[in-house]
């Protein structure tokens, strides 16, 4: 006989609260400071950002000494850094997270010692130089190298230099980004190890709680679509295969077609394209291939044909530019979010909502634009002693309910087994509140079902095969949806300690049926939920509730004698406890 499953996460686990609030230290950093360094339009404030990010990741260690914590913080500033208007997407991503994930592997083999901080700032910060020089090749083609590796020669020929000016330009950079990469970790280090001599508790902030009243968090009313996904990404791939395999003025109209349908699809994947930034780089990198293929190339190309390479290169970069921008889009479909909240990252969605809790705060404690001028130290400081302030606050607010879940296939006697526990815990006394489905039949056949209320016995109609109404249907029954907003007006968790729900399915995932009474009850941390679930969907019940059941309970596999001696014993435990 199969035992009952003990649950594995019982809550959010400390590492990711805290990689939470990291995350959204580092992202306010980059709403703020990174809107201020960009309008001023600050060489190298990409650099100055990833340095802040850095700072901030070296100076938290000296509190919170987690492995892992690295890289879960920059996958969660990641993904609130693209929440953001901008039509880049990627680009960002990828840039927080490597930064990240170089930090901690330095940190995992050195571990946290100054060689381990130094070593993973300066690859941190040196990954900007790299990520550019393939994004270049990625939206441009070999044909970039090319153009870079013939100036680089003429340079060095009208110079008469005598030492290979082609890598001298990029080492040069590498070595000053090494160095911003040295400055970021002294500065790190200094700042954690100020912030041990200074408790949270002396400064006072602005409460998350009274910001996120007037912050609600809005929805999207776009379309996510499987379909286009994948048909951008084919739109994506072919135009790069077909380029070398049909004439140019084919694929340029094949271009313009597809970037005119993601312009009205997408109102985003347009911005990158009215940037005066990006008609200047098409204008500079045409010319430049032009001079180049006509002019310093050993096998000289007519002008018309050097001026069509450089367009060509130009119009992949539009394609690449605006595909990541749509398909980064599509990628916040909810079948994909929901397929990655069961992987190994099923706690990521639970510290992202924290982070998005959090980030209205974060961003209203971050000191001023006089105070950042005249003690960029400071503010790190002060940002990291808010992170740590919030973290008491979610240490003490952050409690998952308890919850007990009864699974089973159709007809294998669920309710009856509710009727039996429900009985068993009046006998002791115990307040129980809740619904189940009791059946109606006619002619010995199922017609419907009624909601019964467990602690006044009344009933209301719920499902039935013929509806007397125009109501919605699921499956072969007709739901009442007035039942479950009368069952919400009657519940009343507070005076029960026990909480019972039969039949939660499909209708609750698509938040209908019982979705707004479990959305109310769970939030009551004293209380005991007692779920009845259908089988097939208990994986998606558990994820869109954030419920993770002390015990699960499999109806066709025990008897139910065993389960209400075991249900009995187990709701009493957690009661006492």
């Amino acid at each position: 006989m199969r035992k009952p499953e003990q649950a594995h996460i019982i809550q959010l686990n400390e590492k990711w609260i805290k990689a939470s609030i990291l995350g959204t230290v580092w992202a306010s950093s980059e709403i703020v400071l990174g809107s201020f360094l960009h309008n001023l339009r600050i060489p190298f404030s990409g650099n100055i950002l990833t340095a802040i990010g850095l700072i901030i990741l070296i100076s938290a260690s000296y509190q919170w000494k987690e492995k892992g914590l690295f890289w879960r913080a920059g996958v969660i500033c990641a993904l609130l850094k693209t929440m953001s208007p901008s039509a880049v997407i990627f680009g960002p991503m990828i840039a927080i997270v490597s930064e990240a994930f170089l930090v901690e592997i330095s940190v995992r083999i050195f571990s946290r010692t100054m060689a381990g901080f130094l070593l993973g700032s300066i690859l941190a910060m040196s990954w900007n130089l790299f990520q550019k020089i393939f994004n270049f090749i990625i939206f441009y083609g070999f044909n970039i190298v090319e153009v870079y590796t013939q100036l680089m020669q003429y340079a060095e020929r009208q110079l008469q230099l005598q030492f290979d000016a082609i890598w001298t330009p990029l080492l040069l950079l590498l070595t000053a980004y090494a160095v911003f990469g040295v400055f970021a970790a002294i500065v790190g280090i200094r700042t954690g190890r100020k912030l041990i001599n200074t408790p949270a508790s002396k400064q006072n902030f602005v409460s998350a709680e009274a910001l996120n009243n007037n912050n609600k968090k809005r929805t999207s009313d776009f379309s996510y679509s499987l379909f286009w996904l994948g048909l951008n990404i084919f739109f994506m791939i072919g135009t790069l295969i077909l380029v070398r395999h049909i004439p140019f003025w084919i694929w340029t109209i094949i271009v313009a077609a597809i970037a005119a349908t993601w312009a009205i699809r997408y109102k985003r994947a347009l911005k990158q394209l009215v940037k005066p930034k990006f008609w200047i780089f098409f204008a500079l990198i045409t010319m430049l291939t032009a001079f180049v293929f006509t002019k310093l190339q050993a096998e000289k190309t007519s002008l018309i044909e050097a001026v069509v390479i450089g367009v060509e290169m130009n119009f992949r970069a539009v394609i690449l530019i605006m595909g990541f921008s749509v398909v980064g889009t599509e990628l916040y479909h909810p079948k994909i979010r929901d397929f990655f909240s069961k992987s190994y990252f099923h706690q990521l969605p639970l510290a992202l909502e924290l982070s998005l809790e959090s980030l209205p705060a974060m961003i209203a404690n971050t000191p001023d634009l006089k105070t950042l001028i005249k003690n960029p130290v400071l503010v790190i400081h002060q940002m990291m002693l808010y992170a740590e302030h919030r973290l008491k606050e979610l240490k003490s607010t952050v409690q998952n309910p308890k919850s007990i879940f009864i699974t089973g296939k159709i007809g294998s006697g669920k309710t009856t087994l509710i009727k039996g526990i429900i009985s068993d815990f009046q006998k002791e006394a115990i307040s129980i509140a809740g619904f189940y489905s009791d059946r109606i039949l006619k002619d010995g056949q199922i017609i419907g079902y009624d909601a019964v209320n467990i602690s006044t016995g009344e009933r209301m109609k719920l499902l039935r095969t013929e509806s007397e109404t125009t109501g919605e249907k699921i499956g072969k029954y007709f739901f009442y949806p007035e039942a479950f907003r009368k069952a919400a007006k009657l519940t009343k968790p507070e005076s029960s300690q026990l909480f019972i729900i039969d039949e939660v399915g499909r209708l609750e995932l698509r938040e209908k049926g019982w979705f707004e009474i479990l959305q109310y009850v769970k939030t009551n941390s004293k209380l005991i939920i007692l779920l009845i679930v259908r089988e097939e969907v208990i994986e998606d019940i558990k994820q869109k509730f954030g419920l993770h059941p002390e015990i699960v309970f499999h109806v066709n596999e025990m008897s139910t004698e065993s389960i209400r001696s075991e249900l009995f014993l187990r709701i009493n435990s957690l009661l006492k406890g």
